[in-house]
């Protein structure tokens, strides 16, 4: 790392310091700077955005070193294959990781955004208007995107981040925040508007879930079983929780044999890191003497693990058999669990007992049985003929997303711009006191 980048970059940890005070710290720092940020023009905080772009595309060979650094760590501690896709950086994927923020700059402020009017019987005309949430304080591990996709968004929607990243890309996620603040340093607006912990010791999180003095409006955590379950039973404040993606594709009896082979191989091996990868094939019994023997194969060779229930075993050796568990299990790896169902109530039963609310698909030409599993399937995203790698806030149009909220209250699926307003009423009248 030149001198230069370590003059901007945030302090590389302060384990031996006083977390609580650094913390509280941060929350104020935020809180001021959420004053400036919610008020500024749309103009400025796109110019911005545009600015952390170039910033990473400049800041690219300090970000990758420190990427190389963390990847060392994490070869050497043993971590799977799939880990180690997610902490990944290299050239095209920055590129990737800068271009989403210059495009998180052209999508429609959704602040100010007048979401209902109306007008009372004695003249007062009422307004509901999409505002900023504050504070947002996102915990996540290993994706050092996150960084840019989390502060970005939040600038965007008119929000302040507090990032806490995993020490597992501590150094990558270091660097790509001091580029992001530069952007903002560039465009006259608080560097303080993202911040990330520049600590690894784990206290960071607790005072995080305390809400740093009531300057913490919202968490959002990202990773794993542990972690998320940690945040929703200590947080103090309103938490858009992103479970593990224990995702489904379901054959139907009226799939197509070789649509439900392209989706099923997409669903589960184009990238088996990310939340949106299939966990579990279910197939109708009504089809499986035509469709389970060519899909498990088609698995198996592509070099994915298959565990399955009697029906998958005995269509081919090189099944194993599958246990209770891993009916429950986000595998992040080339494996699958395969079930056969006897019909559409069946599976969506199975579903509902063993999935997460993140993502589950039906492929089938029924339209009608379509209709049921996209009605009764009660996931934040339910898609038919489709893979389950769409759970993703770019394939919705959102530009990114912070999180795939599996929760039932305001934000749900990707969390993106609009989903980080909150809105007030503004209520306009001609002199109207109330008798």
């Amino acid at each position: 790392m030149t001198s230069e980048s370590a003059r901007r970059a945030p302090a590389p940890d302060n384990e031996n310091g006083d977390v609580a005070a650094l913390m509280r710290g941060l929350g104020r720092a935020a809180r001021a700077a959420a004053r400036r940020v919610g008020t500024a023009p749309a103009e400025q905080r796109n110019r911005a955005l545009i600015a952390m772009a170039n910033a990473l595309r400049k800041r690219a060979p300090a970000i990758l070193a420190a990427n190389q650094q963390d990847l060392a760590d994490a070869r050497a501690s043993g971590l799977i294959t799939s880990f180690i896709d997610r902490l990944t950086l290299d050239e095209a994927r920055l590129e990737a990781v800068a271009q989403a923020v210059a495009d998180i700059a052209a999508l429609p402020d959704p602040v100010g955004r007048v979401l209902a009017s109306w007008t009372q019987p004695n003249g007062l005309a009422f307004e509901r208007v999409a505002t900023p949430l504050g504070v947002v304080a996102v915990i996540f591990e290993s994706r050092p995107n996150v960084t840019a996709d989390a502060g970005a968004l939040c600038l965007k929607s008119g929000n302040v981040a507090i990032l806490r990243a995993g020490s597992d890309s501590f150094r990558s996620s270091s660097e790509i925040a001091a580029a992001m603040q530069d952007g903002l340093s560039l465009t006259g607006l608080p560097r303080e508007a993202i911040q990330l912990v520049p600590s690894r010791d784990r206290a960071a999180v607790g005072e995080i879930l305390k809400g740093l003095d009531g300057n913490v409006d919202v968490v959002v955590p990202r990773g794993g079983k542990s972690l998320v379950a940690r945040v929703q039973q200590e947080a103090r404040v309103p938490v858009f929780a992103h479970l593990d993606g224990n995702n489904h594709v379901y054959v139907h009896a009226q799939a197509d044999l070789a649509m439900a082979r392209a989706i099923l191989i997409n669903a589960k091996l184009r990238r088996t890191g990310v939340c949106g990868a299939a966990e579990t094939l279910l197939v109708d019994e009504a089809c499986a003497a035509t469709h389970l023997k060519p899909l498990v194969a088609a698995l198996l060779d592509e070099g994915c693990a298959v565990r399955g229930d009697e029906a998958a075993l005995a269509v081919d050796p090189r099944v194993a058999p599958a246990s209770e568990e891993d009916w429950r299990t986000e595998y992040l790896d080339r494996i699958i669990a395969v079930k056969t169902v006897p019909g559409l109530d069946a599976a969506i039963a199975h579903i509902e007992t063993y999935g997460s609310h993140h993502t589950d698909a039906i492929v089938t030409a029924d339209d009608i049985a379509a209709t049921r599993f996209l009605a009764e399937v009660d996931s934040a995203i339910v898609l038919h003929n489709a893979s389950t790698q769409f759970a993703d806030g770019g394939e919705f149009g959102f530009g990114a997303e912070i999180g795939i909220a599996t929760g039932r209250m305001h934000a749900r699926g990707p969390v993106g711009v609009e989903q980080l307003c909150s809105f007030k009423y503004r209520v306009h009248g001609q002199g109207q006191v109330r008798p």
